[in-house]
């Protein structure tokens, strides 16, 4: 299941299928590299381990909303939940979510 049809799912509905469409342009618009970017970033930020964990097989560890908040800085993680329409803290939050489950 890709990181779009998770999102989709997870939200529900039409809104979340206006958020799922809108995140990849958005990701790439804000980070190079779109969502490959973001997991080069948290793995050069010392998240090595768990985005490993999402891309292999096993188990997936997880990552806070505080986590993300340090590797994307609050202005960019503003910045992207501006663009979808939801609270930072809710983007944050469903992206500590989803990408362990992605």
């Amino acid at each position: 299941m890709s990181l779009i049809d998770t999102i989709k799912n997870s939200l529900g509905g039409s809104v979340g299928g206006i958020v799922a469409s809108a995140l990849p342009g958005i990701l790439e618009a804000a980070l190079p590299g779109g969502v490959q970017g973001l997991l080069n970033k948290l793995q050069q930020s010392g998240y090595g381990q768990q985005v490993n964990s999402w891309l292999g097989r096993g188990p997936n560890q997880p990552i806070t909303t505080e986590d993300l908040r340090r590797v994307l800085g609050t202005e960019q993680a503003q910045a992207i939940a501006q663009r979808l329409g939801i609270p930072p803290d809710d983007f944050l939050a469903l992206l500590a979510k989803l990408l362990p489950e992605a």
